[in-house]
Parts: C-alpha cells; structure tokens; sequence
C-alpha cells in the first residue's frame, strides 16, 4: 500500500492503517528499537507504541514522509525507554556510547535536549549534506541507528579499527562545523 493511502487511513480514523504501517513499517521500526534497546520485548512494546503515536499524530499532522515519522517516533520512544531501563541498570551500554562520543560535539545541556532544537537540527542537516555519501552513511549508522562499532565494520567489509578512525574523524568534523554555527562547546 502506498504511503499516502496508509496516511489516508490514519485521517480517516480506519483501524487498518495500524495493521498497514505494521506491514510495511514493522520491520523498519523494530530494527531501530532493538538496535538501541538490545532486548525484543522492548523493541517490540515501542514499537507497539509507535503506531499509538502515529493514531494520535494523525490528524492533524500528515507527514511528508512516513518511513522518516515512523522512524523518528520509534527512535524517541526507544531513547526514553532506555533512558529509564538505564536508570535501573539493566541496560547494556552500547547506546550510551555513542550518545556519549557525540555529547563531546554538542552544547551544554546534553545531546538528548540539544538534538531536538530547530536550529540545531537545521545545523546537523547541513552538516551530513557536505559529507560524502558514504561518511554520511557511516555517521547515521553508527549515530542515528546506534550501530556498534562492530556492526558498521561488518556491515561495510572494513576493520573495525577502520571505522572507528572514520567516526572520530566525523565527530571533529562535527565538533569543528558546530562551532562554526556557534554550538558547540
């Protein structure tokens, strides 16, 4: 089904844009949560949530691009049940990590708050538009999707001494680009 008619569906009130976006999306969703969440009853209870959210979105918000709305609501929602799962300390750390290399580039206050600020977001779009595709690729996998080290090495047939260089080389790139704009520390 087309992503305008599942947005359709959501207008319309109809019941079966839960099981459509499901469908198509499920997959997408549950990768994005178990990616950051390590554990399958977790990754499947956000994105379980994700479609209450998407039902509550809709209307009065219609999205330009589902994939990307589904994505963000999953990723948000995933952080949160982290956060709190982390806060019990039955979280492995493989999200902090990488929320912790990229709290090195961003403003006081933390990457969490920071990263949802308009002129922020602005700032990072910029930012992966003068990349290369595949170091924009690299930076979202491991940044965006919270990819392990490992994961993107495999991925990508390259060593993981390889990849993690890259990052770190991105992340000064970042921290260089968002001082530029005034952002950073």
């Amino acid at each position: 089904m087309e992503d305008r008619q599942i947005v359709e569906l959501y207008w319309s009130r109809e019941e079966t844009a839960v099981t459509e976006s499901s469908a198509k999306y499920g997959g997408y969703c549950y990768a994005i949560a178990f990616r950051i969440l390590c554990g399958r009853e977790d990754a499947e209870e956000c994105v379980n949530d994700t479609w209450l959210r998407a039902w509550n979105a809709m209307p009065p918000r219609r999205p330009e691009r589902l994939d990307t709305f589904f994505g963000r609501l999953t990723r948000n929602l995933s952080l949160d049940r982290w956060r709190s799962l982390r806060a019990a300390k039955r979280t492995p750390d493989q999200t902090a990590l990488a929320l912790e290399e990229l709290a090195e580039c961003a403003a006081p206050g933390g990457v969490e708050e920071t990263l949802d600020a308009a002129a922020l977001t602005a700032s990072l779009d910029r930012f992966l538009a003068s990349l290369p595709r595949e170091k924009r690729v690299l930076f979202l996998r491991r940044y965006w999707y919270l990819c392990s080290v490992r994961d993107i090495a495999a991925q990508t047939g390259r060593k993981e001494a390889a990849v993690a260089a890259a990052l770190f080389r991105l992340r000064n790139q970042l921290r260089a680009h968002l001082e530029k704009e005034g952002f950073a520390l």
